[in-house]
């Protein structure tokens, strides 16, 4: 799957060479505050933990995995979107539901961008014939749960979100 560039941004598939910046974008506790409370990854953490997880689910041809997010004037990568089968880690993934996941640098909040991530993978996945997308977050987050309104995706229900590393409940949003 290829994603066009937007407006302000172009997207590249994300493999394990990408370690570094995955290290560097968690280590802000804001960033990941309704991720785990605000730990900071180790970059141990990313290449044992983080990278095998999302190899598991990445497949290039259908857009599953992870989409670095570059500003397209700076050249600056910000960020990244997650495409991956709904409930992907739980005993009920849901192939033909695309969970979309994001994460940016703080200092990106607030102008849009994770929003323009989404929507042009999104986009891209409609093209190929992707049809369902859901989102999850941890309920007191307005902002992710402001960015999945702005996709178009309307709250479905609470879920108590369960696999080997996580257990939470969190809200679902879908279109």
């Amino acid at each position: 799957m290829h994603i066009k560039d937007s407006a302000r941004l172009s997207y590249h598939y994300v493999t394990e060479q990408d370690a570094d910046f995955l290290w560097e974008l968690d280590q802000d506790e804001l960033v990941m505050k309704y991720i785990n409370g605000g730990k900071k990854s180790s970059k141990e953490d990313i290449r044992e933990i983080f990278v095998p997880r999302f190899q598991a689910y990445s497949n290039p041809a259908l857009g599953w995995g992870l989409w670095r997010v570059e500003t397209l004037v700076e050249k600056e990568s910000i960020g990244w979107i997650m495409v991956r089968p709904f409930g992907f880690f739980t005993q009920h993934p849901e192939s033909d539901n695309m969970e979309l996941g994001w994460r940016f640098k703080r200092h990106t909040w607030g102008k849009g961008y994770a929003t323009e991530a989404a929507e042009s993978v999104k986009e891209a996945l409609y093209d190929i014939g992707v049809e369902k997308f859901s989102a999850i977050a941890n309920p007191q987050n307005s902002a992710s749960i402001n960015i999945m309104k702005k996709l178009g995706m309307t709250f479905s229900h609470e879920l108590e979100y369960k696999d080997k590393l996580y257990h939470e409940t969190v809200v679902v949003y879908s279109n």
